[in-house]
């Protein structure tokens, strides 16, 4: 009989799992269950690293950056100049940017090989601080920039020795978070509340 009872253990636990994906059913869930990929093990595992240090937030929120946002624009030769496209971008990062005054970000400035590897630092740096003062203009804290670099013609995204648009960018990275307590203030609270509602709101599929 113990074993006809665990037969029937088994097979109620995949019929409740069977209706837990069913996508008709999965907006009666808790919010925030859509971290739940499928595979449930692949959050718990996530999560258990999270919390034993393996991967650290930084790594974490880095790869949603990645993820949201475009990391890169790119420049006219022999140019600091942020066109249309670079501005939109740019405002994409900057919306991102204010929703986590914990964390501290990078802009490394990239040109071609064109030029001597002296101005090409150089010109780097010019496209690296255009961007920086573009993003506080945008209403992100300076304090969150904490470095402005030029890697020159030094990291290109194409191996070439010409003029090459790719080459020509800048990229903003996460370099880290604030190490005390965020203070949880009205703004804050606000963000947060929205990512928890967001996270629970029924998308709806064409059929």
């Amino acid at each position: 009989m113990a074993i006809d009872r665990r037969f029937f253990l088994i097979g109620a636990a995949s019929l409740g799992l069977t209706a837990c994906s069913d996508p008709k059913h999965s907006f009666n869930r808790e919010a925030g269950a859509s971290i739940d990929e499928g595979g449930f093990g692949n959050p718990t595992m996530h999560n258990t690293m999270l919390q034993s240090g393996q991967i650290s937030l930084a790594e974490v929120m880095t790869r949603r950056f990645h993820a949201e946002v475009p990391s890169m624009v790119n420049f006219a030769f022999d140019s600091a100049h942020l066109d249309d496209e670079a501005r939109s971008i740019l405002r994409m990062q900057a919306h991102w940017m204010r929703q986590f005054p914990e964390l501290r970000f990078t802009i490394y400035g990239h040109t071609d090989a064109v030029g001597t590897a002296a101005y090409n630092v150089r010109l780097g740096q010019r496209r690296a601080d255009a961007v920086m003062r573009y993003l506080v203009s945008q209403n992100v804290p300076r304090s969150s920039i904490i470095a402005v670099v030029s890697r020159g013609e030094t990291q290109p995204l194409i191996a070439s020795e010409g003029y090459e648009p790719a080459n020509r960018r800048t990229v903003t990275e996460i370099s880290g978070l604030v190490r005390r307590h965020t203070r949880m203030d009205g703004q804050y609270a606000r963000i947060i509340h929205r990512e928890y509602v967001a996270s629970a709101t029924e998308q709806h599929r064409p059929e």
